[in-house]
């Protein structure tokens, strides 16, 4: 008999090592929460940025469900719109500060390789990870214990991983960084444990986040990011539902549908915002000439889609989405023409954004890219950023790939140890070729990103706080010129996400309305905490303040 918890009084079976939110989807369970409105809300992102699964756990609300782990006897609720306040847990979280050499952010494919690095140059590492399993987005472990690698990508993760621990690097899972101060000094905090640490030098690697396109129903039960989706399957042997449908721009898009459908799903819709790859046919080639083994990987997808019946649709964008009884029914466009679909799950992925909070928090210079309505940090041929100590690589810098990622961390890592300018040309060398390999891929994939301009007036493009295309634009007629004064008078971007989605959408939208030129002021200012912290973690974080004497109180 399985072990189980309960979740609304009724049992929910476990496997060893799950997510909440990984057992209840497999459940069949959609709604984890509701919002003033009544309406309900479930996974999203899957990776504890959106604040969306929350739920109620023996007693304690707002814990997100994608990021907590399944114990067998938890009592389990949806989460209510405004929940009791908790005061803090009977034992109180322990506080510890730390100074390691290097300080690494993020354990994917980027901040490994950087660790790595960085202890053969002689340094001691530690490295922070808010998942469970280190691996990142790009190679997502298996969180089961017996689980087997479900392909060559999952295994090279954890051989990465591997490697990081036998060269000594000491990983920390499961911790979250909530703050970031001059020096630099990082705050963060595991379930039971805060932490205080004052790097000599900082690698920042903390990758992106996926952008959905904001239209009717997006916030709707059983509506995810294409990664959410992948987590589910790569990491928990868990669908997202038994009929599943894709819209994206990029080939992440079709590798998941073909991930979900070996696992046993129907891909009832596979479609792509970019027109064929045939109509580019030159920079399909450079593609190939830049690195051809990844680029046959690619060929191969579509081949193995198609061997499946599989077909990619070009050139279609989901424009609506409506709960029925039996699913999800999704209006398409496609070309000239309405197409409709049902199915179980939505995943959708429209590019990414930086993950750059602990970036602007430091003070690091950042620089707009209009093409792709976000925030880059200014960066030496080191990775060094203009904060001095601190080093930035991989996808929080703009989405680069994983192979560019690694890249970056070899010659982060070698820096941050002190070893920059010895035996860095080949790394470079190769860095150069990835970076042309993905300005071809983005050419091959060049389609129009979701704007605030396509928005329905009616459409929420703040889910926190349920603020509607209508609400802003009324804002901005109104003569809100700033996007603090339209934060003010509608509330955007004030919810627990702290406008991850809707601060990069409405910079652009208002820069773009104006003609004016965005720069880091344009965006919402970064607060600490940047991720919702418990008062008991700021509890034990005050007695890692030091005294006038220079002395921490913590014992």
């Amino acid at each position: 008999m399985s072990e189980t918890f309960l979740f609304e009084g009724a049992p929910v079976p476990i496997r060893d090592g799950q997510s909440l939110a990984a057992a209840l989807t497999e459940a069949g369970e959609r709604v984890f929460r509701t919002t003033e409105s009544g309406a309900g809300r479930g996974v999203f992102c899957g990776m504890g940025v959106c604040q969306d699964c929350l739920v109620t756990v023996d007693g304690r609300p707002n814990q997100r469900a994608c990021m907590t782990l399944a114990r067998p006897g938890m009592t389990v609720a949806r989460q209510e719109p405004r929940p009791a306040l908790k005061a803090p847990p009977e034992t109180p979280k322990s506080a510890e500060r730390l100074s390691p050499s290097v300080l690494v952010i993020g354990g994917g494919a980027g901040g490994l390789t950087a660790a790595i690095e960085a202890r053969k140059g002689g340094a001691d590492v530690l490295l922070l990870d808010e998942r469970k399993v280190p691996g990142g987005q790009y190679y997502k472990q298996a969180a089961l214990p017996d689980m087997e690698p479900l392909d060559a990508q999952q295994e090279d993760g954890r051989a990465l991983v591997r490697a990081a621990q036998e060269a000594g690097v000491v990983i920390l899972s499961g911790v979250a960084v909530w703050g970031a101060f001059e020096g630099p000094e990082i705050m963060a905090a595991s379930e039971n444990r805060v932490y205080a640490i004052t790097p000599r030098a900082l690698i920042v690697a903390t990758g992106a986040y996926e952008r959905p396109a904001m239209i009717r129903g997006w916030d709707l039960p059983g509506v995810m990011t294409v990664g959410a989706a992948q987590t589910l399957w790569r990491s928990y042997h868990t669908l997202p539902g038994k009929r599943v449908a894709l819209f994206g721009n990029g080939p992440l898009t079709a590798q998941v549908a073909l991930e979900l459908s070996r696992g046993g799903a129907e891909i009832v819709y596979l479609g792509e915002r970019a027109p064929s790859p045939l109509r580019r046919m030159g920079a399909a080639l450079r593609m190939m000439r830049h690195d051809w083994p990844l680029a046959q990987k690619g060929l191969g997808m579509i081949a193995a889609l198609m061997r499946r019946g599989i077909a990619v649709r070009h050139d279609a964008r989901p424009v609506a989405i409506e709960a029925l009884p039996d699913g999800l029914q999704i209006a398409i466009q496609r070309g000239g023409r309405r197409e409709t679909v049902v199915a179980d799950a939505v995943c959708m992925n429209f590019g990414f954004q930086p993950q750059n909070e602990i970036l602007r928090l430091l003070g690091v210079r950042m620089r707009y890219d209009p093409n792709f309505d976000q925030l880059r940090p200014d960066r030496s041929d080191h990775m060094g950023t203009s904060a001095s100590g601190v080093y930035a690589i991989g996808d929080c810098c703009g989405l680069g790939g994983a192979p560019a990622a690694c890249d970056e961390g070899i010659i982060a890592g070698r820096a941050a140890a002190g070893l920059s300018g010895s035996g860095d040309g080949p790394v470079r060398q190769q860095l150069a070729a990835h970076r042309r390999f993905q300005d071809a891929l983005w050419s091959v994939y060049a389609a129009p990103p979701p704007r605030l301009e396509d928005v329905e007036a009616d459409v929420l493009v703040c889910r926190c706080e349920a603020v509607t295309k209508a609400a802003l634009d009324a804002s901005l007629d109104a003569g809100s010129t700033d996007i603090g004064a339209v934060k003010r008078a509608t509330r955007v971007g004030m919810g627990r996400c702290q406008g991850r989605y809707c601060a990069p959408a409405l910079a652009g939208y208002m820069a773009r309305r104006t003609g004016a030129d965005p720069q880091d002021l344009s965006f919402f200012a970064p607060r600490v905490p940047i991720k919702p912290v418990d008062i008991g973690t700021l509890v034990a974080a005050e007695t890692l303040i030091p005294d006038e004497s220079g002395d921490d109180s913590a014992a």
